[in-house]
């Protein structure tokens, strides 16, 4: 086993963290921001690439730090190491609310394919890379784009995602259609692309946008319930407008609503 071999708990409900125990000399990276707390004995250290063990040259280091841009993610991953005798722990926290998805790689075939933001944590040892689509349409209306995130090696990685999390499994030719921001991630035996939701008055008044997403077998997928994109949409449709006047919750009563409801914001 290349990569480290760690322990873990993940705590908590709708707010999760997950908890890895490190035994002596073993390592964990993480994404910057993260962090939440660790145990005297732990040494941060910050990584320019992937943090896989496979970059040990300038060019490969710079090479998985331009992958990473790509992503949209920061340059620099943080790893951290147990460099004393005895167990010592680190925990890392979920951004937003929902869950933290333990995904074992041996499981998977070493490669386990994700949204470009899912990433939260893994082993020391995990390559954390790029898989560019090679279909136009998947990459324009895909809703992840051209480029999603690659996990590879033999440890444990650790994805977030929104809300509530469904773990499918297809069968060799079974097709699940998805909402495109839905996908959390999948296995590398699943293929991945893109369909029409078609009929004129769905494409205008369905609100649900104009494709599907669609993932067929055989292979595991992990769906969640709100995307973050949906999320933030929401938030920014109730936010205050220029001049400091929302919408608020009180519908067509607006401001005395929010005073008949509690809601005081003043």
């Amino acid at each position: 086993m290349t990569a480290h071999e760690i322990d873990y708990e993940i705590i908590g409900e709708e707010m999760q963290y997950v908890e890895i125990e490190l035994d002596p000399q073993e390592g964990v990276i993480a994404e910057a921001g993260s962090f939440m707390m660790m145990d005297d004995g732990i040494k941060m250290d910050t990584i320019f690439g992937d943090g896989s063990a496979k970059d040990t040259g300038v060019m490969s280091k710079i090479f998985g730090a331009g992958k990473r841009l790509l992503t949209g993610e920061s340059l620099f991953m943080t790893a951290f190491y147990n460099q004393v005798g005895g167990k010592k722990k680190v925990s890392f926290a979920s951004p937003y609310p929902g869950k933290i998805i333990p995904v074992d790689l041996r499981n998977y075939g070493g490669k386990f394919i994700c949204q470009k933001d899912a990433f939260l944590c893994a082993a020391k040892g995990v390559s954390v890379g790029i898989e560019f689509s090679r279909k136009l349409g998947r990459g324009l209306f895909g809703g992840e784009g051209f480029i999603m995130q690659k996990l590879e090696g033999d440890g444990m990685a650790f994805v977030h995602a929104g809300g509530t999390t469904c773990r499918k499994e297809l069968q060799s030719g079974e097709k699940l259609k998805v909402d495109t921001g839905c996908i959390i991630g999948f296995s590398k035996g699943v293929h991945y692309d893109i369909e029409f939701v078609g009929g004129i008055k769905n494409t205008i008044f369905g609100g649900e946008g104009l494709f599907f997403a669609t993932l067929t077998g055989p292979g595991v997928v992990y769906i969640q319930s709100l995307p973050f994109s949906r999320l933030a949409n929401r938030v920014l449709a109730l936010a205050p407008r220029a001049g400091g006047k929302s919408k608020g919750e009180g519908s067509i009563l607006g401001g005395i609503g929010n005073l008949l409801d509690g809601d005081n914001s003043f």
